[in-house]
This record gives structure tokens, C-alpha cells and sequence, in this order.
């Protein structure tokens, strides 16, 4: 598609007189209106002024690009005005207006129009380009003028994609541009960053994120080699890779005016590192690096955390149907055959385990999934879920999900680097139609004659092995998971321990979540009852913030001792590791069992033996807090 395919020549005024910002507006949405791809004028205008309401969108130079994207247009679509004495548009560098571009964007999925219009933009940014648009004396030299640059001119996408190899010496920058709408200005940023890097012989790559999506996407080798990050964004970017990271934040339109600014500040290296809000545990306690076992874990957890949804509400939901029956039947009266049946017994425990049982049910699909997203992005998802589905419903369980997970992203990858060396046309549908297909019948053979015979029997073996497991082995299992839980408070050890408490879980041993869960009470616990009893070895603000790890504690919130632990990790995490994992032994000692996998002393009516699991989460709670005593330091 092509500009010109946008602009009807009935939409093109090469005269027009407003008298204000509002006029000139009344005047644009008139000529499109003229095109015949708008179906309800009103309100279509409401949204051109709505969109005008967030911020201008004069965006200096003499140019305007005012747009609106509702259901009343039926067909995207251009509209021009010359206005020869100018108008006042509220533009951000005051100068009166006479290029105006109005866009009309429909509200579907179908964003092939974008890369036109956000080509335009980019075009916009030339001065002799808008200078021949203000000269043409017709409507057709007008549309000639542009047709031509469109010629000229790469897409948007190889353009961006095209910066060439950086020199040894070259400063080397990376950059994000997004607007709320993202039709032009994330483009016309781009375009503003990209001349003033050159013209400071910098190295630049940037990502816009469009409407249609991230285009460009940075990806972490660029980012970790970075002098430093540019975001001009009015819309939200993801900011957590930038961690650790020089970033200049700024708004949208200062990458059209000021790149040249921005460009300089990169340069002079007088740039705060940012810090990242959203921190794991891990990075806290110790910075993580960008090792292939650290994005094997960060895939991880991508599926762990889309899951968890999953497996709370639904686990809980569940543990309440036991519980329904266990308030409204006599257990001693009920036959061994009615026993099994034990949690769907009454209706509303009934309804409470389909309800439940249809989330759980959502937990390996979901997990595979997501871990294949992470990899393969969101032509793996699709691949991922059923690869999942079929763990679920065969034998292999929690680690068939597991390597399915895997297993999809990378066969997507895989057909990504097939399908490159195909035809531009079959390229363009391999999202949609070889990516799903193969991908999913590579995923079902492999599940079929590797992962469920392999991971099949491997998880039948372990699930048998755990039922079967004797007192003194279930003392050292839960001895290990709670300790497990407080090695890193969020980080790998603390999710490996949790995820194989979820997947014991649907494999019906529920003692090992009890261990899991206490051993994620115990820290945040000990640290709020030791900064009671041992005021000297805690400053004022850790005395302070101490009691409140009480209610951190009690709801399985373990990162609330990561700050403790982060200041003197020496002495910290020995003592919550071997408190931890002393609560873990005695919740196996006492046979506490927990079919719901979060929720700490709120799921304690759900619980087996909840009396002795509180006298376990004291003992260790206790144990924890002598340590922490006996091995601080006063503090001065």
C-alpha cells in the first residue's frame, strides 16, 4: 500500500482559510468526509478532539498531524490542507500551523495502514519535503509530490532496521519511541533521533511501539552494550530490562524537537542509572547475569507466573470443597466407595471442585504456554498450550509441561529461520498459518514418542516414590524445601521449591506444599519479632518497618525480609535458612498436609493438623529469631 492510496484528491485543500485551531480541525474532518470512508461524522470529529484534549499534535516546523481512530471510520484514509497565512494550532514550539495531515484510522485489528501513515510521518520530518507539499499550486501536484518521495523512500521497518555496523570508537546509543496512539509521532521521534545521532556520528537502534505492535524490538546483548537508553514515550515501555542501565525518560514530542538535546546528554555520559522497581529477589540480594541458565530462568518463570493465577484460585477453591464436606458429613458414616468421593459429596462442595477443578485444570497448558511465548514470542504460545494440554491429559504431568514448554519455543524458532528463506508472500503468512500448523504437529509427535514414554515414566516413578516415602526421608524433603524457600526469598532456589510444591499438588501429595508454604512464613516473621527482642542490632528504620513483616509473614509474602537480607546477607540468611528449613521437618513430623498452594494463615481452615502447623511455624519462627540475636551485630 501506498500514501497515495490513503489521500483522495477530494480531501486535498490547497487554499483553506481557518481562522482557529478548532475551524481548521471543523475543516479537515469536512474533506475527509469528502473521501467516503467515514460513516458517522460526529463521531468521528469527537474523536479527532478527544485525541487533541490528551496533547496537541501541531508538532512544530509549521505541522500539524491531528487524528482519530474510532468505528466510525470504515476505511483508513488520509486528509491534507495547505493553509498559505498559517494558524494558530497550539504547537509545541508556538509557530503557526499551515501543513495539516488528518488520519482516520478504523478500530480492527487489521493495522496494514499503519506502516503507511507512520511513513509519512517519517517523510514529515524532511524539510524540503514539506516545503514542495506548501509550493503545489493543484491537488494532483500535491499527491505527485508525495508519491514520489514514497518511491524514494524506504519503509519505516528498513529503515529503522538498517542503521549499518558500529564503529570500535562509536558512542553507542538505544533508543524506545512511543505515543498513545501510535500512528505518527512514535515515527517522527524515531526519525528526529535517528538524523541527530548520525549527525554526532552515533551508533543508534530504535524500537517503536506502534499501534501495530513493537517494531525493531531491542533485544538484550544491544541493550547490555549500550552507552546508553533513550525513552521519548508518552505511552507505557516496558522498563525493567533497562536495569542497571543509563536512561534519558522524556516525552514523545521532545524526540521530534529536542532530539538533538537528547543526543548530546547521551553522549556526555551525565545520565541517572536507572533502577528497576520490579526487581527480583535474586537481583536484590545479588546481581544476576546474562548467563544461559539465567534466561532459561527467566523463561521459567515467565510460564510460573502465568500459571499461578491458575493454580491459587483454583487450589483454594478446592481445598474449600474438602472442607464443606468435612463440616456437613460424618466422615465415620460414609462407605469406603463414598470416601473417594470425599469433596463433591454436597452440592456445594460439588460446585466448588468443578469450579476449581476447571482452573486447575488451566495450570500445565497455561505453564507450557507461556514458557514458550517467552522463547518463541506469541506464534509459540498456541504451540506451547497444546503441548501442554497433552502433558495433562497423559502421564508425563508437571515435567511434560515443562519440556513442552521448551520444546515450542524453539521449534518456532526454528520455523522462523525456515520459513526466512522463503518468498516475501508466503513469508507474510507463516504467523498464521505455517508457524500453527507445523508447530503444532512437530509439538503433538514429539509428546506422543518422546516426552510422554520419557517424562511419562520418570514422573510416575517420583510421584510413586513420594507416596511411598518414609518418616525419616519426609523429615529431610521438608527439611530441604523450607530451607530451599528461604536460601533466596524469590529468587531460583525459593520458585524451584514452590513450583514443585504446585506440581505435588495435582500429583495428590499435599504434605510437601505444607513444608513449601511454611518455609516462606518463617523469615518475614522472625525478622519482625527480632526487631522486638533485639533492638540493638537493627537501625531505627529497619525497627520501624520490622512489625509489619508480621502480616508479610503470615499471608506467605517472603520478600518482605529481602531488604534485611540484602543489608547483612552474611548473617541474615543463615539464620532464616536453618529456621526455615526446621519449620519445613516439623510440618512433615506432624503430617500437615495443604491443598492450597498460597494464601499462609488464611488457608489455615483448609489445612490437616492446622494446630500443630501453627507450633511448627513458631518453632521455626523462634529458632530464626535466637540466630538472628546471637549472630548480628549491634549497630551503633
Amino acid at each position: 500500500m501506498r500514501i497515495t492510496d490513503l489521500l483522495d484528491i477530494r480531501s486535498i485543500s490547497m487554499d483553506a482559510a481557518p481562522k482557529s485551531k478548532n475551524e481548521a480541525l471543523d475543516q479537515a474532518v469536512s474533506l475527509m468526509v469528502k473521501s467516503g470512508r467515514i460513516n458517522d461524522e460526529e463521531a468521528y470529529k469527537r474523536q479527532v478532539y478527544k485525541r487533541e484534549e490528551e496533547s496537541t499534535t501541531g508538532i512544530g516546523e509549521g505541522i500539524a498531524i491531528p487524528h482519530g481512530k474510532c468505528d466510525a471510520v470504515e476505511q483508513p484514509g488520509l486528509a491534507a490542507m495547505v493553509v498559505k497565512d498559517g494558524v494558530d494550532f497550539d504547537s509545541l514550539d508556538g509557530a503557526p500551523v499551515s501543513l495539516i495531515f488528518l488520519i482516520a484510522a478504523p478500530n480492527t485489528e487489521d493495522n496494514v495502514h499503519l506502516d503507511v501513515l507512520s511513513k509519512l510521518s517519517m517523510m514529515l520530518m524532511d524539510e524540503q519535503f514539506t516545503e514542495n507539499l506548501r509550493a503545489a499550486s493543484t491537488p494532483e501536484e500535491f499527491l505527485e509530490i508525495i508519491d514520489k518521495a514514497d518511491e524514494e523512500k524506504k519503509s519505516v521497518d528498513e529503515r529503522l532496521a538498517d542503521m549499518g555496523e558500529v564503529k570500535a570508537d562509536q558512542i553507542k546509543i538505544v533508543a524506545v519511541t512511543s505515543c498513545p496512539t501510535g500512528i505518527a509521532h512514535t515515527y517522527m521521534a524515531a526519525e528526529g533521533l535517528e538524523k541527530a545521532a548520525k549527525a554526532k556520528d552515533c551508533f543508534i537502534k530504535i524500537e517503536t511501539r506502534g499501534s501495530g505492535g513493537a517494531k525493531n524490538v531491542l533485544t538484550a546483548q544491544e541493550i547490555k552494550e549500550a552507552d546508553c537508553v533513550i525513552v521519548a514515550a508518552d505511552a507505557q515501555v516496558p522498563m525493567d530490562r533497562f536495569d542497571g542501565k543509563k536512561v534519558i525518560e522524556r516525552q514523545v514530542s521532545d524526540g521530534i524537537h529536542k532530539a538533538d538535546e537528547l543526543i548530546a546528554l547521551a553522549i556526555s555520559g551525565e545520565v541517572l542509572v536507572y533502577k528497576s522497581a520490579n526487581q527480583s529477589a535474586e537481583t536484590k540480594i545479588k546481581k544476576a547475569g546474562g548467563s544461559i541458565g539465567h534466561q532459561i530462568y527467566t523463561q521459567l518463570m515467565n510460564g510460573v507466573s502465568h500459571m499461578l493465577p491458575f493454580v491459587v484460585g483454583g487450589g483454594i477453591l478446592i481445598a474449600l470443597s474438602f472442607l464443606i464436606d468435612g463440616m456437613l458429613v460424618d466422615m465415620n458414616a460414609l462407605s469406603v466407595a463414598d470416601r473417594v468421593n470425599f469433596g463433591t459429596i454436597t452440592p456445594v462442595a460439588a460446585m466448588f471442585k468443578n469450579i476449581g477443578g476447571v482452573a486447575f485444570g488451566f495450570m500445565l497448558p497455561v505453564l507450557a504456554g507461556f514458557i514458550a511465548m517467552a522463547i518463541g514470542d506469541r506464534p509459540a504460545l498456541a504451540v506451547g498450550f497444546v503441548g501442554g494440554m497433552m502433558a495433562a491429559s497423559g502421564t508425563s504431568g508437571f515435567l511434560g509441561a515443562l519440556a513442552a514448554g521448551f520444546a515450542a519455543g524453539y521449534i518456532i524458532l526454528m520455523l522462523r529461520k525456515i520459513c526466512a528463506k522463503l518468498p516475501e508472500a508466503l513469508e507474510k503468512i507463516a504467523p498464521v498459518l505455517i508457524y500453527p500448523v507445523l508447530g503444532i504437529l512437530v509439538m503433538g509427535l514429539l509428546m506422543l514418542f518422546i516426552v510422554e514414554p520419557v517424562m511419562g515414566g520418570i514422573n510416575t516413578a517420583l510421584n510413586n516414590g513420594l507416596t511411598n516415602m518414609g518418616g525419616s526421608s519426609k523429615l529431610f524433603l521438608g527439611m530441604l524445601l523450607g530451607g530451599m524457600m528461604a536460601i533466596d526469598m524469590g529468587g531460583p532456589f525459593n520458585k524451584a521449591a514452590y513450583v514443585f510444591g504446585t506440581a505435588a499438588i495435582a500429583a495428590g501429595n499435599y504434605d510437601i506444599m505444607a513444608a513449601v508454604m511454611i518455609g516462606g512464613m518463617t523469615p518475614p516473621c522472625a525478622i519482625a519479632l527480632a526487631t522486638l527482642f533485639f533492638k540493638n542490632k537493627f537501625t531505627k528504620e529497619e525497627r520501624e518497618s520490622g512489625p509489619m513483616n508480621f502480616i508479610m509473614g503470615l499471608a506467605f509474602i517472603t520478600e518482605g525480609a529481602i531488604p534485611y537480607a540484602a543489608a547483612d546477607p552474611l548473617r541474615v540468611l543463615p539464620s532464616c535458612i536453618l529456621g526455615s528449613a526446621a519449620a519445613g521437618a516439623l510440618s512433615m513430623a506432624f503430617g500437615c498436609t495443604l491443598m492450597a498452594p498460597h494464601g499462609g494463615i488464611f488457608v489455615v481452615p483448609v489445612m490437616e493438623n492446622a494446630l500443630m502447623y501453627l507450633v511448627a511455624l513458631v518453632v521455626g519462627t523462634v529458632i530464626s529469631t535466637v540466630l538472628l540475636g546471637v549472630l548480628k551485630k549491634k549497630v551503633d
